[in-house]
């Protein structure tokens, strides 16, 4: 039987219907010790530092092509694949997955809506067997239309057509708290912390479509316009890539590095 086409978001009674079926590669981001606890049956477990890249003080760096090579090679990924990722966190391990997928020109990909705890917590099946990946050798073809780079958020500044979405707390935002040589944010970006998008009496699912998009328009988040999304290091923020993206937004950016690169940056402008 052919796997279907599959939405961005996928539910989880859908994913159960495709379990098993071929070219479905499922991808646990979860803590190593809960992939060994239980996952959900066939999934093989990644180590979410495997597909960053560090040059320190900045995080979170998107990896070289060479290293994603090899990655998505030994993860038995082909152009026909469709990835179906989680994590145990509500999504930000996973979506990272995802936006470095898109980055490398792979385009066939779902998230698992809430996850492992969703899946669990329905009453789905789960398995303590470990999966092997069968490797072979996957063609990285990058595409960085998703990418935003610090010099390309330099270069906008100023265009009323960009928006910039901080999805750090709060405190983050507004310098209160510093992860980095200098503290505050961006100047002109709106803050939303990324868990607001998640829905904390449903495992952490994303928020109904309608709710998100009027929260996002009352920051002035539309999708007329080019979204950049940022947060320490482009985790946090790669679930809210994944939200915008399936609200519609077809104009998003992801900042690899984000704060850590920009907030390490001694002449970059910051705002308080």
């Amino acid at each position: 039987m052919p796997l279907p086409e599959l939405p961005l978001v996928i539910e989880t009674n859908q994913l159960q219907r495709c379990l098993g079926q071929e070219n479905l590669l499922l991808v646990d981001l979860s803590q190593p010790a809960t992939y060994v606890q239980y996952h959900i049956p066939g999934a093989v477990f990644l180590d979410y530092s495997w597909i960053v890249r560090v040059e320190q003080p900045r995080m979170g760096l998107l990896p070289d092509p060479a290293q994603l090579t090899h990655v998505l090679s030994a993860l038995g990924l082909t152009p026909d694949t469709h990835v179906v990722t989680y994590d145990d966190e509500g999504g930000g391990r996973a979506c990272r997955l995802l936006w470095t997928l898109e980055a490398a020109g792979h385009r066939r990909f779902s998230l698992l809506n809430g996850g492992l705890r969703t899946w669990a917590n329905q009453n789905h099946e789960i398995s303590t067997e470990i999966t092997w990946p069968t490797a072979g050798h996957y063609e990285v073809n990058m595409d960085f239309d998703g990418v935003a780079t610090r010099q390309y958020i330099l270069d906008h500044l100023s265009d009323a057509s960009v928006a910039l979405l901080d999805v750090r707390s709060p405190a983050e935002y507004q310098g209160r708290k510093v992860y980095a040589q200098r503290g505050g944010h961006i100047p002109g970006a709106v803050n939303l912390e990324w868990t607001e998008a998640m829905d904390p009496q449903h495992d952490l699912c994303l928020k109904p479509a309608a709710e998100l998009r009027d929260r996002l328009a009352g920051l002035g988040i539309t999708p007329d316009k080019e979204v950049i999304v940022y947060c320490q290091t482009h985790h946090r923020s790669a679930h809210t890539y994944v939200m915008l993206k399936s609200l519609g937004f077809e104009k998003v950016k992801g900042y690899p590095g984000s704060w850590s690169d920009w907030g390490n940056e001694p002449n970059t402008p910051i705002e308080k």
